[in-house]
């Protein structure tokens, strides 16, 4: 089917990661955004994308894109995963680094599931990005939610202490939107 003259709706009430999602998929693509209410869901992440995108498509009755992010800890074996959001309100980057003390192992990774549905009748499909690194004292501007506690493999600098076009390359959500870009051009999407 010619998916190309129909809108994704991405769910979002945060203007700069539509922002950003347009910026790494391209403008070719018909995407728009709205802000819902949908249920904190608890559970394994990759289930969480799949229920979060099903009642989104729901609600929206048409193309739908959800976004969940993680931040696992290997020593917590995934945790806090899926619930970061409410440990780093509660504790701060420097809490987060803390929670690690017991622990030698301070490694862990960035999940970043984008999910997909072409409607209230389609199944959900989850594009994962990852990236591994390890958890670190903060260092690095505040102003991205735990960024400063986080530095990928292979580099000296956390998340926040990168220029973003440099982390853009590498991060979680820049590898799951690569992935996404790719099916949805595959299937009709995008320049025709």
């Amino acid at each position: 089917t010619d998916m190309s003259n129909k809108t994704i709706t991405f769910i979002t009430g945060n203007a700069k990661k539509l922002e950003e999602v347009i910026q790494i998929l391209g403008n070719s693509l018909p995407i728009t955004s709205m802000r819902l209410d949908l249920p904190e869901l608890q559970g394994e992440p990759y289930d969480i994308s799949v229920e979060k995108c099903r009642l989104a498509a729901k609600q929206v009755n048409g193309p739908v894109l959800v976004e969940d992010t993680c931040l696992c800890f290997n020593a917590l074996k995934g945790l806090p995963g899926p619930y970061i959001k409410w440990f780093l309100e509660k504790l701060a980057p420097e809490g987060l680094y803390e929670m690690l003390s017991a622990y030698n192992d301070k490694t862990g990774y960035a999940i970043c599931n984008f999910a997909y549905s072409e409607g209230p009748d389609c199944e959900p499909i989850v594009f994962e990005g990852r990236t591994n690194g390890t958890i670190v004292p903060p260092r690095g501007p505040r102003n991205f939610g735990w960024d400063p506690v986080f530095q990928p493999e292979t580099f000296e600098q956390t998340y926040a202490e990168m220029d973003s076009a440099l982390k853009n390359t590498i991060s979680h959500r820049h590898r799951s939107l690569e992935k996404l870009k790719a099916h949805l051009f595959a299937n009709g999407y995008g320049p025709s």
